[in-house]
């Protein structure tokens, strides 16, 4: 047996998580590049073989980021220097020419199998990496998540493979062009949700050869990998605050992992130094960002909490009032996860702001029937699409939905204190993210919303709605009103 010691430490979700923070009551530094570089430089050090994976998601998220459209996160990940990463759905956020812009700037291979350009059926990003370390040959294959191609749906040109079942054919296309004999270990490097991993291993063909599934999307923190038709399949929560570490051994001549440890390393000043290099050059953009977005815009009479996408939340309720003053609709549909805070403390600064609401995108008007409404929120009240990957929404004040989580149907929808009734027309509002991909999100198809009305442009910025309506508007509180109720 000609085996080999390898350590495999991954990361997933970082979401531009970069300064570290002191917790409540915790009396220590948790989380931060400069740790998480300082921990990944010492077991470089240590360890012979050490391979460090990114499995998507290292944009938005933080004020740094959004400032310089991830140039700043790209440059931060250039000092981490990782040996292979793959696309997050978070990545295409400021769009795909900007995205491939980065892809040139990283001094790491960002791979990618199944994001195609449709009328040439080419790929758009490298699908795969063979890396060598101490004679060994290790295959990194990258896939991407659905979430990416609802983005794309206004660019007729982007298109994916993106059921599991096109992934696999994918992986499976890749390892009978390229592997072969030589190739020692293979590794999916996945954002695709940790559900969707194990799905994926079980449709995934044993002699394809996959030894490992990393992950991410899903941000769940696990006690052990998951072994999944011989597949081992890992993730690393969410952020800066822990890496995933496994020591494996694979054998040369089964091609195989023979033997691992794995565990989930909290990244705290107890377990790692700060990297005093990394340190500084974050600090030369925090620098400039702070001069920037330190400005007080508006003062809250409390603390706002978002502490929930699947449920009724304070601050959702208070955007989700503004687009409806905005758009002069019936009733506004704002997606919970377009607030990326879980709250917004009482003095807001432009920083916050950002923060919290960092996507630019449309707000469009329509009109639908009671029954299409009704149907709406018995798509995103369900139990099956509040869980893991479905799209959730806020609502503006006025409504009141109650679902019966024992029978799965929507008991009753009110506006105004008045039932929806199937055949009255009701004007609403939505994202534009939210519109182009009404069909999957809220179960209305395109040709529905022209029945009544033609869709209109309310604005091309919901941000500077927001922005303006909290300039304008000093001590603005919001509660939870019993708008979205869950009953058994």
């Amino acid at each position: 047996m000609n085996t080999k010691k390898f350590t495999i430490l991954h990361s997933n979700d970082m979401h531009g998580d970069f300064l570290a923070e002191m917790r409540e009551g915790e009396g220590k530094l948790i989380g931060g590049l400069s740790l998480l570089s300082g921990y990944i430089n010492s077991v470089r050090n240590k360890e012979e073989n050490v391979l460090f994976l990114i499995a998507g998601d290292m944009l938005q998220g933080s004020m740094i980021d959004a400032e310089y459209k991830g140039v700043s996160t790209i440059e931060i990940m250039n000092y981490l220097a990782p040996d292979g990463v793959t696309l997050g759905n978070h990545e295409f956020d400021y769009g795909l020419p900007h995205l491939l812009f980065l892809e040139k700037m990283a001094n790491f291979p960002i791979v990618n199998t199944n994001l195609y350009i449709k009328k040439y059926h080419k790929r758009l990003m490298k699908p795969y990496i063979v890396l060598s370390k101490a004679g060994f040959d290790i295959l990194i294959i990258g896939i991407i998540t659905e979430d990416v191609v609802d983005a794309f749906k206004k660019d007729s040109e982007v298109g994916s493979f993106i059921s599991l079942e096109e992934a696999s054919a994918e992986v499976g296309r890749i390892t009978n062009a390229y592997k072969n004999e030589d190739i020692d270990l293979t590794i999916l490097l996945t954002h695709i949700g940790f559900e969707k991993d194990k799905e994926l291993a079980k449709i995934l063909k044993p002699e394809w050869g996959v030894d490992m599934i990393i992950g991410g999307h899903s941000h769940t923190i696990l006690e052990k990998p998951e072994i999944v038709n011989g597949i081992i399949i890992a993730q690393a929560g969410v952020g800066t605050d822990q890496i995933g570490r496994f020591d494996i051994l694979v054998d040369d001549d089964t091609n195989s992992i023979v033997d691992y440890k794995w565990e989930l390393v909290p990244i705290d000043d107890e377990h790692s130094q700060k990297d005093k290099g990394l340190e500084e050059f974050i600090h030369s953009y925090k620098t400039e960002v702070d001069k920037k977005y330190s400005t007080i815009i508006t003062k809250f009479i409390k603390k706002l909490e978002h502490h929930s996408r699947t449920e009724e939340t304070e601050l959702g309720n208070l955007v989700a009032d503004i687009f409806k003053e905005r758009a002069a609709v019936d009733v506004a549909l704002i997606g919970s996860g377009s607030i990326r805070v879980k709250a917004l403390e009482q003095a807001v600064t432009l920083g916050d702001f950002i923060s919290c609401f960092p996507f630019q995108d449309t707000i469009i008007k329509l009109s639908v029937n009671g029954e299409q409404l009704k149907r709406m929120f018995s798509k995103f009240m369900n139990s099956e699409n509040r869980r893991e990957g479905g799209e959730c929404y806020q609502v503006s004040r006025g409504i009141m939905a109650i679902f019966n989580e024992t029978t799965n149907l929507l008991d009753s929808l009110s506006l105004n204190g008045k039932p929806v009734e199937n055949e009255n027309h009701y004007t609403i509002s939505l994202q534009g993210y939210h519109y182009v991909n009404i069909k999957k999100f809220l179960n209305v198809d395109e040709s529905e919303l022209t029945q009544i009305a033609e869709p209109k442009l309310i604005t091309t910025s919901q941000r500077d709605v927001i922005e303006e309506y909290f300039r304008r508007n000093q001590n603005l509180t919001s509660n939870i009103e019993g708008r979205l109720t869950y009953v058994k």
